[in-house]
């Protein structure tokens, strides 16, 4: 059983967009109200950053590295050390032992109920510290200026913020490009890396119920 927080307050505040308060909005406690487990959103959050990784070094073993045809002295009687190829792994320039190759697979599998979990333990956390806030709606003008004056008027302001939105618009997301410190993501594609690397989440009322029914579901 998923345990729930205990006597909460699930409101959140609602700015317009004019960065001021315009009221509280109540959240479900079936999305909001799920008392986080670190465990559960550390094992999610290694298996995502996993599955993003790519196996890039690559190296070359006796057998694939040019050269190292010929012996290079006969066998007995120079006095030296017994050596068949200048490409054994002890020789400079010789083939690696066991190392790195392209072909490793660090690919984790995730149980799609416990992403979901620690999807809803992450979203319940920012309720808890007060890091999740909603807004009406954006400002009229998609410019970055705009937008910097904006998030200026509200409590994320110089901190790492994730806006959610139902949609992403072109021209918004070019204007959010210069933003250092606000991240641009649909609701419904929200993960826990989003989540636990950004400080403040800002979601619009469109975007909150696509979530909600992507998290219901």
């Amino acid at each position: 059983m998923v345990k729930e927080l205990e006597k909460k307050n699930l409101s959140v505040k609602v700015y317009n967009q004019e960065g001021k308060e315009s009221g509280e909005l109540n959240l479900n406690e079936k999305i909001f109200g799920i008392k986080p487990k670190e465990s559960v959103v550390h094992q999610v959050y290694v298996s995502i950053c996993a599955n993003l990784r790519e196996p890039w070094a690559d190296t070359k073993n006796k057998g694939e590295v040019r050269g190292g045809g010929r012996k290079p002295w006969k066998q007995k009687g120079t006095g030296r050390a017994r050596h068949g190829s200048i490409r054994s792994p002890i020789w400079k320039g010789g083939g690696i032992t066991f190392g790195p190759l392209s072909t490793r697979n660090y690919k984790q599998k995730i149980n799609k109920s416990m992403n979901q979990l620690a999807t809803l333990m992450c979203l319940s956390d920012k309720v808890n510290d007060g890091k999740l806030l909603i807004v009406d709606s954006l400002p009229t003008e998609n410019k970055t200026k705009v937008l910097a004056n904006w998030l200026k008027q509200l409590p994320c302001v110089n901190r790492k913020t994730l806006l959610l939105l139902s949609k992403v618009d072109e021209n918004l997301n070019r204007a959010t490009r210069n933003l250092q410190k606000l991240f641009l993501k649909k609701a419904v594609d929200v993960s826990v890396k989003d989540l636990l690397r950004n400080q403040y989440v800002l979601i619009t009322k469109d975007g909150l119920e696509q979530l909600e029914k992507r998290l219901l579901k």
